[in-house]
């Protein structure tokens, strides 16, 4: 049998502070939003655009610039946001590797019988 290699350890930790990052919705949303700028926003114009206060933007975005998906400018008073170029590049390819199991989990075999059928599709 082939061994198959284990992730290391804190590379697991770091992709799982990503995804865990990544399980709010709101912020799912501000990296998408941010990932169409053509340069860095400020924090006042990100708050203008979403439906919520200061505080609970300026929450979001030092939880995804912790895990460097964001980078953060300070000008003068403001602080100007983008999409870390890096991440742009890096974290599909990362994800792909995980969920296709090209780092830690072995390729299953194409089984048609255990494929999950449509609701719509007949027996």
């Amino acid at each position: 049998m082939e061994q198959i290699p284990i992730l290391d350890r804190e590379i697991a930790q770091t992709y799982a502070e990503c995804f865990r990052t990544l399980a709010d919705a709101t912020r799912v949303q501000l990296l998408a939003w941010l990932a169409q700028q053509p340069e860095p926003v400020p924090v006042r114009s990100i708050v203008e655009a979403f439906p919520l206060s200061q505080s609970t933007v300026s929450h979001h975005l030092a939880a995804l610039s912790a895990v460097r998906f964001l980078t953060a400018q300070r000008r003068g008073t403001s602080t100007y946001y983008a999409v870390n170029p890096a991440c742009l590049e890096e974290f599909p390819d990362a994800a792909d590797l995980l969920i296709r199991g090209r780092i830690c989990c072995p390729t299953p075999p194409h089984d048609s019988a255990a494929e999950p059928r449509r609701p719509d599709a007949s027996p």
